[in-house]
């Protein structure tokens, strides 16, 4: 069975940014990211959280699909195994890692209001990353392993067939909890126009 393919964020931003005219600058306004944060991220020197995705797709005027070249083609999305789109999370092209993957679940699907996806959580070489800000709701559930939330000032560790929702305006994070893996299927949903 094929592995999921890996889809470069970072050079996907850039090129979608550009063909839309947008300098880093006007990029760094709508999303009130610095354009040097941006300009890391479009070179794989930092990888922004999924939040984080969703609002610089929505101040590109794209779907967050569109970040890893999605073609949105039908009123429903059957993911096989092998063909998820996966995307992981490096803070540098040396592989610093913050200990994250994660794969489209809704991939194909057009109009879609939630994105769903497989996240995998290994033991990060980053420590205490910042949490990530953005508009809409999360919903985590936790298939195996241990996560460790980091919600405002809450702070939580959730085992297989524990689940969380919250709003993603507050400040968020998840991280491995201990020295095996974490799977866990999350529903993101950001507010449109």
């Amino acid at each position: 069975m094929a592995e999921p393919t890996l889809t470069s964020v970072g050079e996907r931003i850039k090129r979608v940014r550009e063909a839309a005219g947008v300098s880093l600058q006007e990029l760094a306004d709508r999303t009130g990211y610095t354009s040097a944060l941006l300009s890391q991220i479009e070179n794989h020197l930092v990888s922004p959280p999924l939040g984080a995705l969703g609002r610089i797709a929505h101040a590109l005027g794209v779907k967050l699909g569109d970040l890893w070249g999605e073609r949105a083609r039908d009123p429903y999305a059957i993911v096989r195994k092998g063909e998820r789109k996966q995307v992981s999370r490096f803070a540098s092209k040396e592989g610093v890692s913050y200990g994250y993957t994660y794969e489209s679940l809704g991939y194909g699907k057009r109009n879609r209001q939630v994105e769903p996806f497989l996240i995998t959580l290994e033991p990060p070489t980053v420590k205490d990353p910042k949490p990530s800000v953005h508009d809409g709701e999360e919903f985590l559930f936790v298939l195996s392993g241990r996560m460790a939330v980091f919600l405002g000032d809450h702070t939580d560790v959730l085992e297989p067939g524990d689940s969380i929702l919250y709003d993603a305006s507050v400040p968020h994070r998840v991280s491995c909890a201990g020295d095996e893996p974490a799977q866990v299927l999350a529903v993101i949903w950001s507010p449109g126009d």
